[in-house]
């Protein structure tokens, strides 16, 4: 949560149940082949990247997308003078960037936890935040963590004790604002690439046998 939010609670929650229909992404990537997977993905990602990109250079675009989203949108998504991806965009890079990179299973946990737990850390921390380090509040973090592990503990197949270094990987990326310079890097895009890439390297460390069993539906999700 930021310390300067402009978005009041009933916003908070329109957005983040905008950001938990993102769900579906993972839970359909479950049931279908990675190739599958990006040719659904990259056209979607395609449309929001155009059109984030478009209304920083097109005043009809501009006008259209500030009408729609303004009152959805942080005030670093505001921002004018230098391009600034939404946070829709960035949701749409992470899922492109999971399923060409990273294992079906490692994936799937990394993007439920942003669309489950980020939303939960959201509205909790602007609820009832009141215990604050920087742009965030213990409570948000403490949401996150909890409904993080509960999300690795309903992904069948992913080791129990990575998906716990995974939930606390990102709870901790959650917790801090990543910029490079003076541009902030949105924590839908650094959550779950985080979280992911903790979790490969936990696996090619401790157990890199199961690498290979990753990138298939378990045998007890068959049944």
């Amino acid at each position: 949560m930021e310390n300067k939010d402009r978005l009041d609670l009933p916003y908070e929650i329109a957005r983040k149940a905008i950001h938990l229909s993102s769900l579906s992404i993972p839970l359909i990537y479950w049931q279908i082949s990675r190739e599958v997977a990006l040719l659904l993905l990259l056209p979607l990602f395609a449309g929001f990247f155009f059109v984030d990109l478009l209304k920083n250079f097109s005043n009809p675009v501009s006008d259209w997308y500030h009408r729609t989203f303004d009152s959805m949108l942080r005030e670093h998504e505001l921002q004018t003078g230098r391009i600034q991806f939404n946070g829709a965009t960035c949701i749409m890079i992470s899922a492109v960037l999971l399923v060409f990179f990273f294992p079906k299973i490692i994936a799937v946990a990394s993007f439920s936890m942003v669309a489950v737990s980020d939303t939960f850390a959201s509205v909790i921390g602007k609820a009832f935040g009141k215990h604050r380090f920087g742009k965030k509040s213990i409570e948000g973090s403490l949401a996150f963590l909890v409904t993080a592990i509960l999300v690795i503990l309903f992904v069948p197949g992913l080791d129990w004790r990575i998906g716990l270094v995974m939930a606390l990987a990102g709870t901790v990326t959650e917790a801090f604002v990543v910029a490079i310079g003076s541009y902030r890097i949105d924590d839908n895009l650094t959550i779950p690439i985080a979280s992911a890439a903790i979790g490969m390297i936990c696996y090619l460390l401790f157990l890199p046998g199961n690498i290979p069993l990753l990138d298939g539906i378990p045998e007890c999700c068959l049944h």
